[in-house]
């Protein structure tokens, strides 16, 4: 017998009802990092053939990415989905544990921030964005299950044997659409990682960032088709706020890809 849909009634807390509120969310962010940094550690080493200066040179990345990537996700939600809540109530903005983080916010602080590493390091932007937007992707992935486990950001009501009904919300059957997410972002991560190393850990600058951009945003863009509403307001519109956020990234994503395209074909012909 087919299954008509899964229950989810899992707690968003590691240890519920004990004196040790771990929560699943933070784990897997954690864990985004943690395992971003572990292939890092061995792009930057194939790179640096010094392996303390990597080991050092990928430390002050880490700090800046960990920084970037709460501040921006947090201000970007602030800013796009609920400014006059948090501007009458802008106490509750530092309150990160209450939820209301914006990928779309955590790209912009991290490009900023990456542009200010780049200055400091004497490293081309591209060269850290091509290595940085491989492990990004895998992060998200941890981000999504992280939703999951907290009953958020799920989709419109379906028929279909693999909906969930998040039991802590209501008993409709939805499309799991973190789920959707994760495993478009891990693809992602997989199809990236493969690029950086059939190139010898050499691609060409600005094409896995560009590449990035158009799947990763391009996959948001489709997936929101399926999404609830995150915030009142996108109800009646056509587009939601994720979608129009999306765009301007996958217009730039391949903005990058024909650029930096072009302008190598253009340096071996005048060679």
């Amino acid at each position: 017998m087919l299954l008509q849909f899964i229950e989810w009634s899992v707690s968003p807390e590691v240890f519920p009802d004990t004196w040790f509120p771990v929560r699943w969310y933070g784990l897997l962010f954690a864990a985004g990092f943690f395992f971003g940094y572990l292939i890092l550690t061995r792009v930057f080493k194939h790179e640096i053939k010094d392996p303390q200066q990597a080991v050092k040179l990928l430390d002050k990345l880490a700090m800046y990415m960990v920084i970037s990537t709460v501040v921006g996700a947090r201000l970007g939600h602030v800013l796009f989905y609920e400014p006059q809540y948090y501007f009458s109530h802008p106490g509750e903005i530092i309150q990160i544990w209450n939820g209301g983080l914006a990928s779309h916010g955590a790209a912009i602080g991290i490009l900023f921030a990456l542009w200010l590493f780049s200055k400091q390091t004497g490293k081309t932007y591209f060269w850290v964005l091509d290595r940085i937007v491989i492990v990004v992707a895998l992060a998200g992935m941890f981000i999504r299950l992280g939703n999951l486990m907290n009953s958020e950001i799920y989709g419109r009501p379906s028929d279909l044997p693999w909906a969930f009904v998040f039991v802590s919300e209501d008993n409709i059957p939805r499309h799991p659409t973190q789920i959707y997410e994760a495993l478009s972002y891990l693809g992602i991560f997989l199809l990236l990682h493969w690029i950086y190393w059939k190139n010898n850990g050499k691609p060409k600058p600005g094409f896995i960032f560009g590449l990035f951009l158009v799947l990763l945003f391009s996959a948001r863009f489709f997936i929101e088709f399926l999404k609830e509403p995150q915030v009142n307001f996108e109800a009646t519109m056509v587009l939601n706020m994720g979608q129009w956020l999306s765009i301007p990234f996958v217009i730039i994503g391949f903005a990058i890809i024909f650029m930096k395209g072009k302008s190598e074909q253009t340096s071996k012909y005048k060679k």
